[in-house]
């Protein structure tokens, strides 16, 4: 299959401000979000990438943008809505230090299958629209560029890192567990058998080699040899 590259959008005023932003509208990069942005754009210029989607909110059409301006025969990344934010609900636009004190915010932390957004969507759902989308987007581009293409989701954290719950083969309970930092990279390769991870949460390095996309097959015991750059 092909390998898909989840980039969280970069920091937001919201983040900055310890907001939860959730779909509010006018949620935009920071100075230091852009700058996020940009380092991750220079991270993929090696990568030839046969597609960019994004979720429709403006942060992550703002991160895209700078993956973009760093490919030059990429087209304009689509907009996916099943990629969008989680729904939070009566959450939404409140600090984080506030819901902290909530009787749900316990629940959040530690059993998030069970979580509903009191006005909004359950995790469960938020999980399984963004896994079936990725899976979706991910047969498209190896159906039209082959299984050694490499593209590029823009989403949020707590998306991600449902996607990668799911890739590892963990119970959403334990999501939790997983860090997507603002702009940081997470690489994955489903296949036929087995789904393989190859980074998460990454926020510097180079990533040429995914220039020569990722191995397909067995896992190597013992570890194998490594990437080589092209």
């Amino acid at each position: 299959m092909a390998t898909v590259i989840l980039v969280r959008h970069g920091r937001t005023t919201a983040n900055a401000t310890g907001v939860l932003a959730g779909r509010a509208e006018g949620v935009s990069l920071d100075e230091t979000g852009r700058d996020q942005a940009a380092v991750t754009g220079e991270r993929l210029a090696a990568v030839p990438l046969a597609a960019v989607v994004s979720s429709p909110l403006e942060r992550c059409q703002q991160t895209a943008q700078h993956i973009l301006d760093r490919q030059p025969s990429t087209p304009q990344a689509p907009v996916d809505v099943d990629l969008t934010e989680c729904d939070y609900g009566q959450w939404q636009g409140r600090k984080l230090t506030d819901l902290a004190t909530e009787d749900l915010w316990s629940l959040v932390q530690s059993q998030p299958s069970a979580v509903v957004f009191p006005g909004g969507e359950s995790m469960a759902a938020m999980q399984a629209r963004a896994v079936a989308a990725i899976r979706r987007h991910d047969a498209a581009v190896e159906a039209e560029h082959g299984p050694e293409a490499v593209w590029v989701a823009v989403s949020h954290g707590d998306v991600i890192k449902s996607i990668l719950a799911d890739a590892l083969g963990m119970h959403l309970d334990l999501f939790q567990r997983i860090n997507v930092g603002p702009a940081s990279a997470s690489i994955v390769r489903y296949g036929a058998g087995r789904t393989s991870v190859h980074a998460t949460n990454t926020d510097a390095g180079d990533l040429s080699w995914l220039a020569k996309g990722t191995p397909a097959g067995d896992a190597p015991v013992g570890g194998g040899a490594g990437h080589e750059k092209p």
